[in-house]
């Protein structure tokens, strides 16, 4: 297994909408069920997902989609002091979320590519790689942070 990669907010909300981009969450997720590549996300991140979805679908919904990523190869990261320090580094050099930042500290700690389509990422482009998702450009960004 050489290919890790860190899913944000954008990236799994993609797929739960069904949006752009999300057959590539959804082929990345299917990669690490096989072996072949790593998939990684901080709490902070899915805390940040669980919010939005029982925001637009419910809380029904919420259990669903917690229940679905757990069956996943997706490895929830737990926060503690040095991935904190580090989005908060990340957090007062950038203009991005907070819940980004952390985002962005783990995947620079794992080495990973960052997988988004949140264009907040765009001055992080030179300290971290970044695997882009596209981006639904009709009436507005459905992605923004609530």
């Amino acid at each position: 297994m050489n290919e890790t990669y860190v899913l944000d907010s954008f990236a799994i909300l993609a797929l739960l909408g069904k949006e752009p981009g999300s057959a590539e969450v959804a082929h990345l997720l299917q990669k690490a069920q096989s072996g072949t590549a790593r998939l990684l996300m901080t709490w902070v991140n899915l805390g940040e997902v669980a919010y939005i979805v029982e925001r637009r679908w419910g809380e029904q919904r919420l259990h669903q989609v917690l229940a679905t990523l757990e069956a996943t190869a997706l490895e929830v990261v737990p926060v503690e002091r040095e991935l904190a320090l580090a989005a908060a580094h990340i957090k007062a050099a950038h203009p991005l979320a907070y819940a980004d930042s952390f985002a962005a500290a783990l995947a620079e700690k794992a080495r990973a590519a960052l997988v988004t389509g949140d264009p907040e990422f765009r001055g992080l482009e030179e300290s971290i790689h970044i695997h882009w998702l596209p981006r639904r450009e009709v009436g507005g960004s459905r992605n923004s942070h609530e």
